[in-house]
C-alpha cells in the first residue's frame, strides 16, 4: 500500500534532518515508540510550547489550551510535539529573594525554547504563556528562531468580588499597607485574600501580563482578539485550535516571525501599550524582542512613541476596568481600530493571519464604547500612560507610569532618602521612617546589581495603602510591577552596580522628577558628580557568587537595551530554519 501523498514538501524544512531518508531510521524509531504513524512522522513537526505549571493561576490552564492547539495543528496536516518550559510568577515571587529570579526567567524561557526547537529540528512553534516574563520570553524565542510562529496568551483571571465590588490581587497588596497602618483588621485582610483571585488566569488589570498579551496582538504574533477572553472561558480553546491551524498556513506560505516583527510592528506595539496605560515593563521587553530580530529599538525609541500617543483605554491600575471588560467591548482589535483611524499605527504590517493589520481590522467597528475604550478623538489624556525620563540622574533613561495621575502630581521635587536595597526600604515604610515630600531611592536592584532587577510592588503597594502614594516619590534602578501606582520611577540607568549616578546619591540630595517635560535630575554639578564617581568604591557585594543568578549578572546588559544576555540577531551568522 502506497503512503499517502504528503500535504507539505519537507525538503526545505528543519525536521527533514530527523525524519527523512534511510540514515534517519534510528530517529524515526523513537517517533514510532511514541505511537506516531508513518504519515505523522513525515508531516511538519510543530513545537507546542507551554509554560504550564502548578506555580500560579496564570499557568494552570495552559495544559488544557495546548491540547486544543494540537487539535488545530493536526487538522491542518501537521504533527504537534508538546513541550514545557519554566515560569516564575511575579505575584508569588514579589517582595522577597524570589523576585531576583523573575527577569532572569525571561532569558531562561527564550533559551530553553530555542534549545528544544533546535535539538529536535521542529519546523514551527505555537507558544502559550500566561505570566509576566513568560510572554516576552516566548515571543523572544520565536523571533530568535525565526520560524513560522503563533503566540497564544493563556488568558486573564476573573475579577474577585467583595461587598459588591470587583477586586484584584493589586487590592490585596495595597491592603497589606492598610493593615500595617491600622486601617484594616486581620480578619478583613484574610477575607479579601480569599476572594481576590477566583479562577485560573493572569492578573486582570493592565499589569505586565495583559500588557504583553496586548503586545502579542498588536505586533502581529497572535490572532486578532485572541488575548482577551479570560482563562476559564472555553472559547479560549477555539482560539487555540485556530492558532494551530494558523501556524500550518504560515508554514505553507513561509511566513516567519521576523517577517511579522519589524520596526513598524514594534512601533504599533508601543502605541497599544501607551494608549492602554500598560506596564512600564514593556519598556524593557519591547527592546529585548527587537534585539532578537537585530532591530535597534531601545527605551528611548519606545518612550518617543509613548509621548505622542493618546491614553484612551480606562484599565486598572490607573483606571477602573480589567481585561475581561476590555474583551467584552471589542478587545485589542477595537483599540487598534481607534489608532488606525487616527493614523497612529502602520496598517501595512503583516500578522499571523497572513494578512495585514488593516485587512484584519476591516470588519471591526470604529465606534468605541465610551466607557472602557474612549474615542481616540476624546482621550483620557493626550499623551500616553507611560512616560520616559532622562537627565543627569538617568543618562540612559528611566520610565514612569502616569496613567490616571492628575497633571499636578506629575512633577515632584524633594530630598533623597537613600536605601541600599528593597528590604531596607520596605522595613522603613512599614515603620513609617520617612517623611512626606521625600524621594525614596532604592538602589542596587538593577539587572547586575540585584542581581535580577526586582519589582517593588510590596513597597509601593504599602505606601499606597498608607495613603502616601501622592505625597512622595520613589525611584529605583530596579523595576515596578504593572500594578504599581503613585509617582514611581523605575529602570534608572546606568544602574548603581556599574557606577551610575543613582549609586552616587546621598541622603538630602535634591531630586526633581518631571513627567511633563521628561526630566529626572539631581541638583548636583557635573564636577560634584565626577568627584563622587572618583570616590565610588565599586559595586555592592552580593551573596550570589555562583549559580544561575551569578551567570545572569555576568552576561546581562543595560536596561536601556532591554537587559539582554546575548549579542542578538544582528550578529547571527545563520538562520535556524535554513540550516
Amino acid at each position: 500500500m502506497d503512503a499517502p501523498t504528503p500535504k507539505f514538501d519537507k525538503s526545505k524544512l528543519p525536521s527533514r534532518h530527523v525524519t527523512e531518508g534511510p540514515a534517519r531510521a534510528p530517529h524515526r524509531s523513537y517517533y514510532y515508540a511514541m505511537g506516531m504513524t508513518e504519515e505523522e512522522i513525515h508531516q511538519p513537526l510543530v513545537g507546542v510550547a507551554t509554560c504550564w505549571n502548578e506555580a500560579a493561576p496564570c499557568n494552570i490552564a495552559l495544559s488544557r489550551q495546548a491540547q486544543a492547539a494540537k487539535i488545530g495543528v493536526k487538522a491542518a496536516h501537521g504533527t504537534p510535539r508538546e513541550f514545557t518550559t519554566i515560569t516564575v510568577t511575579d505575584g508569588i515571587a514579589m517582595g522577597h529573594e524570589g523576585m531576583r529570579s523573575s527577569l532572569a526567567s525571561r532569558e531562561a524561557i527564550a533559551d530553553t525554547v530555542e534549545l528544544t526547537m533546535r535539538g529536535h529540528c521542529y519546523d514551527a512553534i505555537v507558544g502559550l504563556a500566561g505570566c509576566d516574563k513568560s510572554l516576552p520570553g516566548m515571543m523572544m524565542a520565536m523571533i530568535r528562531l525565526n520560524v513560522p510562529s503563533v503566540f497564544v496568551y493563556g488568558g486573564s483571571i476573573l475579577p474577585g468580588k467583595l461587598d459588591g465590588k470587583d477586586v484584584t490581587v493589586q487590592d490585596v497588596f495595597e491592603a497589606v499597607g492598610r493593615h500595617q497602618a491600622g486601617d484594616m483588621t486581620t480578619c478583613e485582610l484574610e477575607k479579601l485574600e480569599q476572594v481576590a483571585c477566583p479562577s485560573a488566569g493572569a492578573c486582570g488589570g493592565q499589569f505586565t501580563a495583559n500588557t504583553m498579551a496586548c503586545v502579542s496582538e498588536a505586533i502581529g504574533l497572535a490572532l486578532p482578539n485572541s488575548s482577551g477572553a479570560p482563562a476559564p472561558y472555553e472559547s479560549r480553546d477555539e482560539y487555540c485550535v485556530a492558532s494551530g491551524e494558523a501556524v500550518m498556513n504560515l508554514i505553507a506560505k513561509n511566513i516567519r516571525a521576523r517577517d511579522i516583527v519589524t520596526r513598524k510592528s514594534l512601533e504599533n506595539a508601543a502605541r497599544v501599550v501607551a494608549c492602554t496605560g500598560g506596564s512600564t515593563n514593556a519598556g524593557l521587553h519591547l527592546p529585548a524582542m527587537a534585539h532578537e530580530a537585530g532591530i535597534d529599538f531601545d527605551l528611548f525609541d519606545v518612550c518617543e512613541i509613548f509621548k505622542s500617543t493618546p491614553y484612551f483605554v480606562d484599565l486598572k491600575p490607573g483606571g477602573q476596568y480589567v481585561a475581561k471588560d476590555l474583551y467584552e467591548v471589542g478587545g485589542v482589535p477595537m483599540v487598534m481600530k481607534q489608532l488606525l483611524k487616527a493614523g497612529l499605527i502602520h496598517g501595512d504590517c503583516l500578522t499571523v493571519t497572513g494578512k495585514t493589520i488593516a485587512e484584519d481590522l476591516e470588519s471591526v467597528s470604529d465606534v468605541a464604547d465610551g466607557r472602557v475604550i474612549y474615542p481616540v478623538e476624546t482621550p483620557l489624556s493626550k499623551t500616553g500612560g507611560v512616560v520616559g525620563l532622562k537627565g543627569n540622574l538617568a543618562p540612559e533613561g528611566a520610565i514612569v507610569k502616569v496613567a490616571g495621575m492628575e497633571a499636578q502630581h506629575q512633577r515632584f521635587t524633594g530630598p533623597a532618602r537613600v536605601f541600599e536595597c528593597e528590604e531596607d526600604a520596605f522595613e522603613a515604610v512599614k515603620a513609617r521612617k520617612y517623611e512626606e515630600g521625600e524621594v525614596l531611592v532604592i538602589r542596587n536592584e538593577g539587572p547586575k546589581g540585584g542581581p535580577g532587577m526586582r519589582e517593588m510592588l510590596s513597597t509601593t503597594a504599602a505606601l499606597s495603602g498608607q495613603g502616601m502614594g501622592k505625597k512622595l516619590a520613589l525611584i529605583t534602578d530596579g523595576r515596578f510591577s504593572g500594578a504599581t501606582r503613585g509617582f514611581c520611577v523605575g529602570h534608572v540607568g546606568p544602574e548603581a552596580a556599574v557606577g551610575g549616578p543613582i549609586g552616587l546619591l546621598k541622603d538630602g540630595d535634591v531630586i526633581t522628577i518631571d513627567a511633563i517635560s521628561g526630566e529626572i535630575s539631581v541638583a548636583l554639578s557635573d564636577d560634584e558628580l565626577a568627584v563622587r564617581k572618583a570616590e565610588w568604591k565599586g559595586p555592592r557585594q552580593t551573596i550570589y557568587g555562583a549559580g544561575a543568578l551569578w551567570k545572569y549578572a555576568q552576561l546581562v546588559g543595560s536596561t536601556v537595551k532591554g537587559a539582554v544576555t546575548h549579542p542578538g540577531g544582528e550578529h547571527e551568522g545563520h538562520s535556524y530554519p535554513d540550516l
